[in-house]
């Protein structure tokens, strides 16, 4: 049985009864045609069930038809996996492809990246940074460029995640369950998140007039340091009545040792984390509260903003904050009831 051929844009210009550049035209919006013209070529492509090449188009267009995003550092890739999924979608909705690269943390090797996407003629750059380190600056020249999760040195369109507004979201919760006695435990002191977090979690406690039972503990971002540090503190604080973690990677470490001690969580010690990262945040017993980044919506809010620069719209500079959504488990709550 033979397949039947695609119909291409010289069949609409043939049953239209016009050359193949008044077609192209007529189809791509541009040149001087008469609106009589423009339908007829229209009314043929519909009937002939025409879908314009979006390669023809881009040629048409001066465009390549194609967004490079580059991450800067390999140890993000368990974030920027959703904001890259978030992007391809946006990408989707307006016809353009995506090409990866990885900088690997070299940041001679994240400029030669970009440069290689410039002499491909990418339409625009995402560069998906590392939320707790600045990005290295790159050249304002070539195509439009936008980041996400990573702030550069220097201007330019930036989306993050509202740290603060998170974390401070957390530790309103705690408290509103009931909690006084709250103890932190978070990342690496100089890291861009632990900082905007650690202003959130202050903000939420002087608007209750709270302080924690000593100043946040600062460890690396690992189950084991966690551990250490949460059976520290209950030893310590054997009042403690919330942890409030700076990932769901602490937060599973801290809940650990408040079940070694012999405590129950919620019922004596609430955990919260940060991140919603599924294989922490919901095979740690209980499942842990925490902070979503909605990682997906950032990916596809740098697209947009990436394609408004792409389409010649001002769309301005500086940091667009993006709002996390706390997500409520057992680990604050006690079991639910859902069915």
């Amino acid at each position: 049985m033979r397949s039947e051929r695609a119909v291409t844009l010289s069949d609409v210009a043939n049953r239209a009864g016009v050359s193949l550049t008044t077609a192209s035209k007529a189809i791509n919006g541009q040149g001087r045609i008469s609106p009589k013209t423009r339908d007829r070529v229209l009314v043929a492509a519909r009937e002939l069930s025409y879908t314009p090449n979006s390669i023809a188009r881009s040629l048409i267009s001066g465009r390549s038809g194609n967004v490079g995003l580059v991450t800067v550092d390999s140890l993000t890739h368990r974030f920027a996996m959703p904001i890259l999924l978030g992007a391809e979608e946006a990408l989707s909705e307006i016809d353009l492809s995506l090409t990866v690269g990885d900088a690997r943390g070299s940041a001679s090797r994240l400029r030669a990246i970009v440069d290689r996407f410039r002499e491909r003629k990418v339409d625009g750059i995402l560069v998906v940074g590392d939320n707790n380190a600045p990005t290295p600056g790159i050249a304002p020249t070539g195509p439009p460029l936008a980041y996400v999760y990573g702030e550069p040195r220097g201007s330019g369109v930036v989306h993050v995640p509202d740290d603060r507004g998170g974390a401070e979201a957390a530790v309103s919760h705690v408290v509103a369950t009931g909690r006084r006695r709250i103890a932190v435990i978070t990342g690496p002191p100089a890291g861009r998140s632990v900082v905007r977090r650690g202003l959130g979690i202050r903000a939420a406690l002087d608007r209750h007039g709270l302080e924690l039972v000593e100043p946040a503990t600062h460890v690396q971002w690992s189950q084991q340091s966690a551990r250490r540090a949460a059976r520290r503190l209950l030893e310590l604080h054997p009042d403690i009545e919330a942890i409030v973690c700076g990932s769901d990677q602490l937060a599973a470490g801290a809940a650990e040792a408040v079940r070694d001690s012999g405590r129950r969580i919620p019922d004596d010690v609430a955990v919260t984390g940060y991140d919603n990262w599924p294989v922490f945040a919901l095979e740690t017993d209980p499942p842990l509260t925490t902070v979503d980044m909605n990682l997906e919506l950032l990916g596809s809010a740098a697209v947009r903003d990436l394609f408004g620069m792409i389409d010649g719209r001002p769309v301005g500079k500086g940091v667009r904050l993006h709002e996390c959504t706390l997500v409520v488990r057992e680990s604050t709550s006690g079991p639910t009831n859902e069915a």
